[in-house]
């Protein structure tokens, strides 16, 4: 993936021309339009046009109609140039004011089916009541509550009735929690009873008035609630029946407004002055001569803009790989996409990403059984549901299945490979990882520690690719950090006794002189890349704050780089948690045990260290060096796509 350098066009011409430009330019799939009122100054007597867009209405009668629901509509670029008559449009209307009169209908026998679901489910609790429910609420001197409370509050009952013995409580039905039922009381006590009530958590809801027995009220509702379902399976086939009978016409109409809602909107973007227009918009370097040649011989000028990619940065169109590049790279571009669309200041990182992120992946969950699984499922994911996660699966798992070997694991069994190991010619498995627990850890520090490095020369590369040499040279994250931080980690691993090139009065040089660079470079960055007002106003006050951030800086050094003993971590949490699969297997290995310990660690431990592996990627190394503040190139494009069919519109 590469991004692609964008071109700026003006076109302009008589007003009369502007809807033949924007087919044109609608139907070639590669303009981006942008605002001409960003671009062309009001003081040369260009506004933008003030219609109305008279299809975005209709367009939206469809949009609700069918979103979310079982139907569906095409869009067909073939057909929607043609004109649309004025036959067309009083059919449409009144299809949607027939749909509108069945949705009406539908909806109110939604709003009496849901009663009647409510009043079977209250009066469901109350099946014990063997009376009259019209009797009960004619009672002219007592008072009734229907409801429920907590079985520990109904517990209380006899307490509080001999303190007030004006009540009497009906327990109808219960679960777990409650006690559902009924209290009767007289009207000259019902305050008092229901204070009582209230302090025994009791909650009361109206019951729909009804006349019978509780079961004869449950029969009738449900009676009720069938006839309301032939009515509703009714209107649903009438529904079906009148879609399918207008389909094409629906697809023909719909393309038809669609396409010309279209070319309101690119109208949105242009200006005109009364006789002319101006639209602006991008398209990629290598499609400008192809536009040029789309416009040619016509009155429609097109010319080269002129803009300043800091107040007006262009959108960015990446370039896919090809070939093996393309299987193993380009599906990586899901996870930059997720922390931000690069701009043309970044520089290429899905092949860094691509390989960093399978080889970390393959070691925190290095097994082969496990890997194979994941590959398998990954392939699955992106064939049957063309899952662009499952793209990446397939290369991890295969990584996890590399660092399997190597660790000499294969779904947790950790000599099924010795024999492979000994006609190979090795006494055993290349790293025992319980036996070499210190090393792990010392391997995942000089990993964190070359990729933090890693990490820090692309930045250095991107600044200077960029002409930002005094970034590339005095930043925290230029070569003068990486001075820093590599000095510092030199300290640290002859303090511990290890590998240190570097004599440590050198290394401490290096890094009193780097502090010291980083403590102003603000301004040495300012004076070579010549920015406005680098100076500080206040020595005592740019001192004091840069001296803060020079503490930050060391500490994210150290923080980051101890951030990357995750992957050591992992590595010993998988063999860890398939020694207690084992362990809990018992002896004679119960082969349900190690199943299911199996899935559970594939599940649980790939989803962790997919994440783990992630953050890696985005805090301790992409906070580096990318920026991902660009702005997708999204043109104006026509091809066929579909909408309904209880998903949200697709193109």
């Amino acid at each position: 993936m590469s991004v692609q350098k964008m071109q700026l066009v003006t076109l302009s011409g008589d007003n009369g021309l502007l809807y033949d430009t924007a087919k044109k330019l609608y139907r070639c799939g590669y303009f981006q339009p942008e605002s001409a009122g960003k671009h062309i100054s009001v003081s040369l007597g260009f506004l933008p046009y003030a219609d109305d867009n008279p299809y975005a209405p209709m367009l939206e009668k469809i949009h609700g109609r069918v979103n979310g629901s079982e139907h569906t509509v095409t869009y067909n670029p073939e057909i929607a140039a043609a004109p649309l008559t004025s036959e067309e449009t009083e059919r449409l209307n009144c299809l949607y004011e027939k749909a509108e009169k069945l949705s009406e209908k539908k909806q109110a026998l939604i709003s009496q089916k849901n009663a009647c679901e409510e009043g079977i489910t209250k009066f469901s609790h109350f099946k014990e009541l063997e009376v009259n429910l019209d009797d009960i609420t004619a009672l002219k001197y007592v008072t009734v509550r229907f409801g429920h409370m907590p079985r520990e509050s109904a517990e209380r009952l006899p307490e509080l009735f001999n303190k007030c013995p004006y009540f009497y409580f009906v327990p109808c039905s219960a679960d777990k929690t409650d006690f559902w039922g009924v209290y009767f009381a007289p009207k000259n006590h019902i305050d008092e009873v229901d204070g009582i009530f209230a302090m025994l958590l009791f909650e009361p809801f109206e019951i729909p008035s009804a006349a019978g027995t509780v079961e004869s009220v449950i029969a009738e509702l449900q009676s009720s609630l069938d006839i309301i379902d032939e009515q509703l399976n009714a209107i649903k086939s009438e529904t079906d029946k009148a879609w399918s009978d207008c389909t094409q016409f629906i697809d023909t109409v719909y393309s038809k407004l669609y396409y010309l809602n279209k070319l309101e909107e690119l109208k949105a973007y242009s200006v005109h002055n009364g006789h002319y227009f101006m639209l602006v918009g991008w398209v990629p370097q290598k499609n400008f001569a192809s536009l040029v040649k789309l416009f040619d011989g016509s009155e429609i000028s097109v010319e080269e803009g002129d803009t300043d990619p800091e107040t007006a940065p262009p959108p960015v169109k990446t370039s896919e790989h090809k070939g093996l590049l393309k299987f193993l790279v380009d599906p990586y571009k899901f996870f930059i996409d997720m922390y931000g669309t690069p701009s043309h200041k970044d520089i290429d990182v899905t092949a860094f990403v691509a390989v960093t992120y399978t080889v970390l992946f393959g070691i925190m969950f290095g097994d082969m059984g496990h890997g194979l699984i994941l590959s398998i499922a990954g392939f699955l994911m992106y064939k049957l549901k063309k899952m662009e996660l499952g793209r990446i699966l397939i290369p991890c798992g295969i990584s996890s299945m590399v660092f399997g070997f190597i660790f000499g694991s294969v779904f947790g069994f950790e000599d099924l490979l010795d024999p492979v190991y000994k006609a190979m010619g090795l006494s055993g498995k290349p790293v025992s990882v319980m036996d070499s627990v210190n090393s792990v850890l010392l391997v995942t520090l000089v990993i964190g520690i070359s990729l933090t490095t890693l990490s820090m020369l692309m930045n250095v590369y991107g600044c200077i690719k960029n002409k930002r040499f005094g970034e590339a040279l005095f930043s925290n994250n230029g070569l003068t950090g990486i001075a820093v931080y590599l000095c510092g980690a030199n300290l640290a691993s002859r303090f511990m006794g290890g590998f240190a090139p570097i004599p440590s009065s050198v290394a401490a040089v290096i890094i009193g002189v780097g502090a010291v660079l980083l403590l102003i470079k603000e301004i040495l960055i300012g004076a070579i890349d010549k920015h406005r007002d680098f100076m500080p106003e206040s020595i005592t006050d740019f001192i004091l704050q840069n001296f803060f951030e020079l503490i930050e800086y060391v500490l994210s050094y150290l923080s980051n780089t101890l951030s990357f003993l995750r992957i050591g971590a992992y590595v010993l949490v998988h063999a860890g948690m398939m020694l207690a699969v084992f362990a809990l297997a018992g002896e004679n290995r119960n082969p349900a045990i190690i199943i299911f310990g199996n899935i559970f660690v594939i599940a649980v431990e790939g989803l962790l260290t997919a994440i783990q592996v992630l953050r890696l990627e985005f805090y301790e190394m992409f906070s580096r060096f990318y920026g991902g503040d660009g702005k997708p190139f999204i043109p104006f494009t026509d091809k066929q796509f579909t909408i309904g069919g209880n998903k949200n519109e697709k193109h």
